[in-house]
């Protein structure tokens, strides 16, 4: 079957040039002008959980190469939106830190701390979650790009793009998702926000640990997706490559957060059901 007709993840080398690498990993599942249109207002979703050096935190670098690439696009009207772990807080510290408003201010693009925002209450109605408070900012974007890191994660067991709207939500109702059943709970926030575009940073991944602390190592990948399930199986094989000691013990099918995540329909429910495209 064509990759026209069927979900597509592709995986990209990247060791060398930063942009070319992420623009060819988009490209591979059908290019930005796909997914994004002249006048949209784009938000960007990365990974500031924490102030700690990346690949526990996103690259300065690997944002600045999607932007640039989104303004060949002519793409004007972006925002990268934040808000830290509840154990990091408050979110602008960990802004300053990792130099987050400097490069605003470099970029011209907005800056959504989520935390100084307003929150709305969306209904869900998830086994676990029956509504959620999602920050305005992500249900007023026309499109919204994910840019996850690939780590493992002591609670989670790991952190990719399923994971990464847990900061939309209100910091004070994140305690909520830690009484129980966290990994299901976690899943069901992605029924309030979609994800346009997927952009996994998969250069250097944390093995063990997680999600601030854990033993480095370089995958040296870009994968892309549209689909969640589908680019976080493929994250999960490249965290399972490497011989660590984590709580990935699991098939990977298996694992709380995907059985969720096809259980809610958030995307493909096998192997069978997408193809990667390598480059």
């Amino acid at each position: 079957m064509s990759s026209n007709s069927r979900v597509v993840v592709s995986k990209v080398f990247a060791k060398g040039d930063l942009k070319a690498a992420i623009e060819k990993a988009v490209t591979l599942i059908g290019g930005f002008p796909k997914f994004i249109s002249f006048g949209d207002k784009v938000l960007i979703k990365a990974n500031f959980n924490s102030p700690d050096r990346y690949p526990a935190s996103a690259d300065i670098n690997f944002i600045r190469a999607v932007i640039a690439l989104l303004r060949e696009q002519g793409i004007n009207d972006i925002t990268l939106g934040a808000s830290s772990g509840l154990a990091w807080q408050p979110t602008e510290k960990v802004l300053k830190k990792k130099k987050v408003f400097r490069l605003v201010q470099e970029l011209l693009v907005k800056l959504a701390n989520f935390d100084e925002g307003q929150w709305v209450n969306v209904p869900i109605n998830g086994v676990y979650l029956k509504s959620v408070l999602i920050t305005k900012a992500a249900l007023e974007a026309d499109k919204i790009i994910y840019l996850p890191n690939l780590k493992t994660h002591s609670l989670a067991r790991f952190s990719i793009g399923l994971k990464l709207p847990v900061g939309f939500i209100a910091p004070f109702s994140r305690k909520m998702l830690h009484d129980e059943y966290l990994e299901e709970k976690l899943v069901e926030i992605n029924l309030a926000v979609k994800p346009t575009l997927i952009i996994l940073d998969a250069r250097k991944c944390l093995v063990t640990g997680g999600p601030a602390k854990g033993r480095r190592k370089k995958a040296n990948l870009i994968l892309a997706s549209t689909d969640l399930i589908a680019l976080d199986v493929e994250g999960i094989k490249i965290l399972k490559s490497f011989k660590a000691k984590n709580r990935l013990d699991l098939p990977t099918w298996e694992l709380p957060q995907i059985t969720a995540a096809k259980k809610l329909n958030l995307g493909v429910q096998s192997e069978a059901d997408y193809e990667v495209l390598t480059g």
